[in-house]
């Protein structure tokens, strides 16, 4: 659509990894109202202007903030198709609640690892950008948030109702070092494993 160099020592140029759209597939593009879609082409026709008519100093930042203005209107017009679509969404949040329960049920966690991102994006056909904005517009956290959340709970009711060791419930939950684990587990609880454990017993 334009190129990089355009963008190049610019304001936009140094944001513009904060337009995480550009990562969604095609299934997952913006559905514009009519209204929208006039703002959407009222964008592009100043750059067209500027574009044919004689470049001057001021040609380069018009452009830009052209097409910022044009970006900042997908990210709004995204932010709307996360709302309006909430039964989708919820049906999504249902579809990853499950696959994590089982993931982590069928020993997946311990043969392969904690589930990845982009694990759980491709079981759900989108993709990790589009999941993790979805999940972040949803529920207000990251989907590796959700998925450690998932493992935490697990472990509490591991630590609370097995005898199994602190570095058995790590490697049961596909953490490939157990003070990873336990590091994760005092950032989100508070205590470590073994404090939980003797808290709940």
């Amino acid at each position: 659509m334009f190129h990089p160099d355009l963008l190049r020592n610019t304001p936009l140029g140094r944001i513009m990894r904060e337009y995480s759209f550009f990562s969604y597939e095609t299934n997952e593009a913006l559905h514009l109202s009519v209204e929208e879609r006039q703002i959407i082409m009222d964008c592009f026709h100043k750059i067209q202007y500027e574009l044919n008519h004689p470049i001057h100093r001021h040609s380069k930042n018009l452009i830009t903030d052209s097409i910022k203005t044009f970006l900042d209107y997908c990210t709004r017009f995204y932010d709307r198709q996360f709302i309006t679509r909430d039964n989708q969404n919820r049906d999504i949040l249902a579809r990853f609640e499950r696959l994590l329960d089982e993931y982590f049920h069928d020993g997946a966690a311990k043969r392969i690892g904690l589930p990845t991102v982009q694990y759980c994006a491709d079981k759900l056909c989108l993709s990790p950008n589009y999941f993790s904005d979805l999940l972040k517009k949803e529920t207000g956290s990251t989907a590796l948030h959700f998925i450690h959340d998932k493992s935490i709970e697990i472990a509490k009711t591991e630590l609370a109702s097995t005898d199994d060791t602190v570095n058995e419930i790590a490697y049961n939950l596909g953490f490939q070092y157990p003070q990873h684990f336990t590091r994760l587990f005092k950032k989100e609880v508070g205590y470590t494993p073994n404090e939980y454990r003797a808290q709940v017993s």
